[in-house]
């Protein structure tokens, strides 16, 4: 991925190498005891393993913490991320479904 001829080949080759296979604003249908209830978006499926919620705001709550949380459980995901780029610094945290452990 790096080439020498470019200028920072290394850096550019590693941001090209994290645009790995997503799906976008992908929207999925919730149940409630087998009655649908409305849709859910996420804005980013990584590799079909890893929710990534986009936020730009200036600092991230508990109420953005809790709907990255809910998305996981509405889409049996196990891991997640909640990225916000609103602060004066990125600002991100990784998200669980409840009950699971850290590996």
């Amino acid at each position: 991925m790096t080439n020498e001829k470019y200028k920072y080949s290394e850096l550019t080759g590693k941001i090209i190498g994290c645009a790995l296979a997503f799906a976008r604003e992908f929207e999925m249908p919730i149940h409630y005891k087998d009655i649908p209830n409305g849709l859910r978006r996420v804005d980013f499926f990584v590799e079909d393993k890893i929710m990534v919620e986009l936020k730009a705001v200036i600092h991230l709550e508990d109420v953005q913490l809790a709907q990255a949380i809910n998305y996981l459980e509405a889409y049996n995901m196990e891991i997640g991320l909640l990225v916000n780029f609103g602060s004066r610094s990125l600002e991100f945290k990784r998200v669980m479904k409840p009950g699971k452990k850290i590996e």
